[in-house]
């Protein structure tokens, strides 16, 4: 291990620099809740079984290293405790009562029936805050459902808004819900942390994937209340800000054009040389083009099929319309704006090199988080954790060890 990447010299410099952080969770939700934490400072001690979180077999995989865990558990110490046993779970206990935060996800219960529940750690740790994130939240009638990110979707009701009309609901190909949910559980791990302060006292965070998700429901639920009116897939198209689709261009590409508010559609209809749209009553005000979607599609449609994609994003460009062609990965990397801002950071492994991973976002001009390094092994830090950390001796930590209620990664450095 290199001195930067030591357990007593790679701190935070973020504005969460001086929290302790103890990550249970897995999978997505939880840690991803626990890497904004860790991008901002905290000091985040993720918790793992021995044969790991889930995580690190899903996506792609070189070298036999999860390029995913890479990224979704950068900046984090990594120890491995089996939490079967009581004996692990005792030693994540003694953990708990020296944290500032903890974030689980299991099968709401579970900590109860393995004596973590919040009222037991705030016994001896009252300032603590528990984040929990489930399926259906701590409570209800299906609290106990098993509740991952797409099964969720689809019970916000998200799900049947996405995708082409005439097909079957889609879904976007990675686990949208865990990371709106793990935005929002760090979003309520801050603000506990800061009535903290006022008060001294902890609270826990119920952070539930349905409910994250239903809240981007926000426009819709009035609207059924209030009309009857029940949300439909629309395809690319924002219902009620039209023009606000994808059209195609007639190098058979696409573009995305936004121009439903009245100043930007004006701009537009110059560019088209249709001026005399802004006098027709199907098109003359916001309101009418929402209720003449079909008219204004086509019509937009038909100017942007006569352009070459190149010739449209400059003509747009100048007038200041709203558009861009769909970006891939590959114009990602090669883009001069995400270049210029340094959106595309690496962090290096000991087997890969340099890893590709996006940078730390919100930017913060005075206190910006930072990524430090790229996701440990599982373990690789159970010795380090446990001895400089919480003050186990080394015989303490190798009678664990051997009794495999701890593991200890064999750890090769990249120097």
């Amino acid at each position: 291990m290199s001195e930067s990447d030591s357990p007593t010299q790679a701190r935070g410099k973020g504005p969460l620099q001086g929290y302790r952080v103890i990550e249970l969770g897995s999978t997505v939700a939880g840690p991803f809740c626990g890497r904004l934490l860790a991008d901002f400072g905290a000091d985040v001690i993720k918790v793992e079984q021995r044969e790991g979180d889930a995580v690190r077999s899903m996506g792609n995989v070189k070298a036999g290293r999860s390029l995913y865990g890479a990224s979704i558990f950068r900046n984090k110490r990594i120890v491995s405790v089996d939490l079967r046993d009581e004996r692990g779970r005792a030693l994540v206990r003694r953990m708990c009562d020296r944290a500032d935060i903890v974030i689980e996800n299991f099968t709401p219960g579970r900590l109860e029936q393995w004596g973590l529940g919040y009222d037991t750690l705030a016994a001896t740790n009252p300032g603590l805050i528990l984040v929990r994130i489930s399926g259906f939240g701590q409570d209800g009638p299906n609290s106990q459902r098993p509740g991952y990110g797409v099964v969720c979707e689809a019970f916000s009701g998200i799900r049947e808004i996405t995708g082409d009309p005439d097909r079957p609901p889609a879904r976007v190909a990675v686990s949208m819900t865990d990371y709106i949910t793990g935005l929002y559980a760090a979003f309520g791990a801050t603000m506990a942390a800061l009535d903290r302060k006022r008060t001294g006292r902890g609270q826990v965070v119920d952070a539930a994937l349905y409910e994250a998700a239903f809240s981007f429901m926000e426009p819709h639920i009035p609207a059924f209340q209030q009309l009857g009116l029940v949300a439909k897939r629309c395809g690319s198209r924002l219902p009620g800000h039209t023009p606000n689709s994808l059209y195609p261009t007639a190098d058979g590409r696409y573009i995305h054009v936004t121009a439903g508010s009245q100043s930007v559609f004006k701009r537009l209809a110059h560019v088209m040389g249709r001026e005399d749209l802004l006098a027709h009553p199907h098109f003359a005000t916001p309101l009418a083009r929402a209720e003449n979607e079909d008219e204004v599609d086509a019509l937009v449609g038909a100017w942007t099929g006569s352009l070459d994609l190149l010739e449209l994003e400059k003509i747009l460009g100048a007038v200041n319309v709203p558009a861009s062609r769909i970006f891939n990965m590959a114009d990602i990397f090669d883009d001069p704006h995400y270049s210029a801002r340094n959106m595309i950071v690496t962090a290096t492994d000991p087997v890969l090199g340099p890893v590709a991973m996006a940078n730390v976002v919100p930017r913060l001009s005075r206190t910006p988080g930072e990524v430090r390094w790229a996701g440990h092994d599982t373990g690789q830090d159970t010795e380090a954790v446990l001895m400089e950390d919480f003050g186990f001796s080394q015989s303490e930590v190798d009678e664990l060890a051997t009794s495999q209620i701890i593991y200890r990664a064999a750890h090769t450095d990249a120097e």
